[in-house]
């Protein structure tokens, strides 16, 4: 018996009956889709040609609405689209989201090469992007909950212009779109990212099961599987309708292919009664392509890798850091299989048969073993870096920082990469030491390989004020404020050195500004106090 990574009946294994005439509606949403980048790229023209724009259109934005309490233009696109969602359901994803544009891409180069990924189901991997949902969008306010913080005011925040600054750069954001738009749909079938690691899909998915429309049947089915076969969305279509009269899975972007192939116009769009959320849950425990322990096995995994990736080297993004931690765990789990099972076949492609590995098992062998080694030693370096910088916070002795200094010391020998964190952090543990000469060099490497970056431009402003450049060190202070206003560590740094060389009314300028943006900062304030008691009448 030949043991599979996906053993459960799949769509791709169904033969429709009668003639096969396939969706009409491909061409139409492909056209849409088309049109969605032709605006994004109209929107970044506009952006470069005038200086500023509207705030980027992304549902990401809304995490910048939750911390800082700025109403952006993508804050307004997702609650839009949430509540659409909850009337019409799940057609946003499949209409609008560039993301599923490019794994719609990545299937149909797949097709034309013969090929057709079978979709991989997993019951805690599934649970991926509820949890990136929380990290995203709850998190921050629970945190600031658990400090004591005020919640920020409310304000309308629909002009930017810094329009890329919460943007991944150009390699990180074709890595990305790589990664995640192809590679997770080869290896765990179409819409891979949009399943186990969209945590924009999260909402979209929970709120879909309340919604009254959706894909319907008539009793014109006669169970052909048409529908099946055509969904890009790896929803069972033909057993749904027959089971609930209606499509239940949440995973349905409601592309209306279904409707489109259906030979007999059994399937259509209405409204009625929403999905039963009972049955679909109990259906959820049973489908699986894994045992549970192996199910458990790939949730520490997958934990493990996203420790290692996530911010690697300042560079990776949370979205990149979800897709390629979600590989790891399914690559160590076939490369697990590859070495117990005699006969093995993942994705269509033999890796054992007989006990003996294949020229693609022994490919995959390798694939494996260089990533998996690769995402561990990225998890050494991080190691070094976190427990670094925990020992600098938490200590200030002259062998705590010789400890923290030792640690990232050790981060930065062994980092494949230039790493503008550690880099900051560097510089400010030789800052403490009294090194300034180090702390310069560190600091300066930081801004070399991030220009721009607010904390250690900062950081090194202060430094060149202690080694006696005080007219550089301001200069870099009102340089990074032009460009970035209202960061907090520059303008109390401003302000300090202005009332350090008797500029009284600049630093208290400074001050006030600080605090008209953020008026709950207590730091600001005290200073304020005492630059007022200090200065003379």
């Amino acid at each position: 018996m030949t043991h599979s990574a996906d053993i459960l009946p799949r769509p791709d294994r169904l033969q429709p009956r009668g003639t096969f005439r396939g969706s009409r509606r491909g061409r139409w949403r492909a056209l849409v889709l088309a049109t969605v980048h032709v605006v994004a790229l109209v929107h970044l023209a506009h952006w470069k040609v005038r200086g500023t724009t509207l705030t980027p259109v992304e549902p990401s934005e809304s995490m910048q609405t939750l911390e800082l309490g700025y109403v952006n233009a993508g804050f307004i696109l997702f609650g839009v689209s949430i509540l659409a969602t909850l009337v019409l359901g799940r057609f946003f994803c499949g209409w609008m989201c560039h993301f599923v544009a490019y794994q719609d891409a990545c299937t149909w180069l797949l097709g034309r090469l013969g090929l057709k990924p079978r979709p991989l189901r997993s019951r805690l991997l599934v649970l991926v992007p509820f949890g990136a949902a929380f990290y995203m969008f709850a998190w921050p306010t629970v945190e600031r909950w658990w400090r004591g913080d005020e919640s920020p005011d409310w304000q309308l925040h629909l002009t930017t212009a810094g329009f890329w600054d919460t943007f991944p750069g150009p390699v990180m954001a074709v890595l990305t779109i790589l990664i995640g738009g192809f590679l997770l749909v080869w290896w765990l079938g179409s819409k891979g990212f949009c399943t186990y690691g969209c945590p924009y899909g999260a909402f979209f998915g929970l709120v879909d099961r309340l919604a009254p429309g959706r894909i319907r049947v008539t009793d014109a089915c006669n169970t052909c599987g048409h529908c099946t076969v055509v969904c890009t969305s790896n929803v069972r279509v033909h057993q749904e309708v027959a089971q609930y009269r209606m499509v239940v899975d949440s995973g349905c972007m409601k592309t209306m292919d279904c409707v489109s192939a259906c030979p007999n116009d059994a399937l259509f769009y209405g409204f009625g009664k929403p999905a039963p959320v009972a049955r679909r849950m109990a259906r959820w425990l049973r489908s699986s392509d894994f045992s549970w322990r192996e199910e458990l096995a790939l949730a520490l995994l997958f934990c493990a890798a996203l420790f290692a990736t996530r911010a690697a080297y300042d560079r990776v993004p949370f979205l990149l850091a979800l897709s390629l931690a979600v590989l790891t765990s399914v690559a160590a789990l076939v490369g697990w299989r590859l070495l117990r099972r005699r006969d093995l076949v993942f994705q269509h492609r033999a890796l054992r048969v007989d006990g003996r590995t294949t020229p693609a098992g022994r490919a995959a062998a390798v694939a494996i073993v260089a990533g998996l080694a690769l995402v561990a030693h990225t998890g050494v370096v991080r190691t070094h870096l976190l427990w670094g910088e925990r020992i600098a916070a938490r200590g200030s002795s002259p062998a705590e920082l010789d400890d923290a200094r030792a640690q990232l010391l050790r981060a930065e020998s062994l980092g494949l990469l230039s790493d503008g964190r550690l880099q900051t952090s560097l510089g400010i543990v030789e800052q403490r030491r009294g090194d300034l000469e180090a702390a310069e060099r560190h600091l300066r490497e930081a801004v070399r390989i991030q220009p721009g970056a607010a904390g250690a431009t900062t950081r090194l402003a202060e430094v060149r004020w202690l080694r006696g450049a005080r007219d550089e060190g301001e200069a870099l202070l009102r340089e990074l404020l032009a460009a970035q206003p209202g960061y907090p560590p520059a303008l109390l740094r401003l302000a300090d050195f202005c009332a350090a060389r008797g500029a009284w009314a600049d630093a208290e300028s400074a001050l006030r500004e600080l605090l008209a943006r953020y008026p709950e900062d207590g730091a600001a304030r005290e200073r304020l106090r005492r630059l007022e008691a200090a200065r003379p009448r």
